[in-house]
């Protein structure tokens, strides 16, 4: 499985944490800077990120891939959106948290979620 972080650097620890969740190894880690200009559209910018990547769409619909979003909603969102157009379904990602009464700032890996799961069970609910 190969993570693309669109966030602050994984430590070691929080590797190690994804790896304990998944049950598996991770094969690679993409960190990718992510800047916006925040006084021009989202959209363009994010299809950028996203074509400079240089993942086939063939990639995108046979690879394992999880995702660290970024931290700002909006991008969140179109990121996701674009993911799916990509590879025909919405991605697996890590969500992050601080750790609690840490004297640092420090972040923790909460869970792994696959928000294709989460769609496939909110469509059962209709």
């Amino acid at each position: 499985m190969q993570i693309i972080n669109f966030s602050h650097p994984l430590t070691s620890e929080q590797v190690a944490q994804i790896e304990g969740q998944l049950g598996g190894t991770i094969d690679g880690i993409r960190n990718i800077r992510v800047q916006f200009e925040v006084d021009q559209p989202f959209v363009p910018q994010v299809v950028a990120l996203m074509d400079s990547l240089g993942i086939t769409a063939e990639q995108w619909q046979t690879e394992a891939w999880l995702i660290v979003p970024p931290s700002l909603n909006f991008i969140t969102a179109i990121l996701l959106a674009e993911l799916h157009g990509r590879s025909g379904r919405f991605p697996t990602i890590v969500r992050l948290r601080p750790v609690a009464n840490a004297l640092v700032s420090a972040f923790e890996v909460a869970e792994i979620i696959n928000l294709d799961n989460v769609r496939h069970t909110a469509r059962e609910r209709r």
